[in-house]
């Protein structure tokens, strides 16, 4: 691992971390102001609607996937696992459009901002391949590489029934006494 994802890493996890924490000790103030989004979208799904225990698996959520990138350990799926939870979280807590207060509206359109910004190092993250080669070129390859052995197979099927053929025919003369 470079230098620069060494750093990066628990640099971006960190608030995940933080903020998980945080709300696992004191979740009242973001379940009642997630619960009016809860209601409005999972309501028609089935899904359970206690506030509370939606956002303490959205902080348990946070904390795993903080910590695992932070690490260094899985963290393609880990910051994949943080900008899924993430985006439900922004658009429930920062909802700016629905603001009235000019002020409040600027403050929940920075956080939004923010946590946008955020999604985009996450993405980042969930797609480094530090290096290596991604999934769609190791894909492309695999594809040549069958291509490859199946315009080679076909070849030397071609020339085995030629061989065959030729064979055959010798066959055919010696049989018939023409060749000795």
């Amino acid at each position: 691992m470079t230098l620069v994802r060494r750093i990066a890493r628990p640099m971006l996890a960190a608030i995940f971390v933080e903020g998980g924490i945080d709300t696992l000790r004191h979740p009242q103030g973001r379940a009642a102001k997630a619960a009016p989004f809860l209601e409005k979208y999972l309501a028609p799904l089935g899904v359970t609607q206690d506030p509370e225990l939606l956002v303490r698996a959205n902080a348990a959520a946070m904390i795993l996937g903080g910590s695992l990138l932070a690490m260094g350990r899985l963290p393609r799926p880990a910051a994949a696992l943080l900008a899924g939870f993430l985006v439900p979280t922004t658009v429930a807590g920062h909802p700016f459009w629905a603001e009235t207060d000019p002020a409040a509206r600027k403050a929940q359109q920075m956080h939004f901002q923010k946590n946008v910004g955020l999604l985009g190092g996450l993405l980042l993250a969930a797609v480094d391949t530090e290096g290596g080669p991604g999934l769609a070129f190791r894909a492309g390859m695999a594809k040549d590489a069958a291509a490859r052995a199946t315009k080679t197979t076909r070849r030397q099927a071609r020339q085995l029934a030629r061989s065959a053929k030729q064979q055959a025919k010798l066959g055919a003369l010696h049989a018939k006494g023409a060749v000795s």
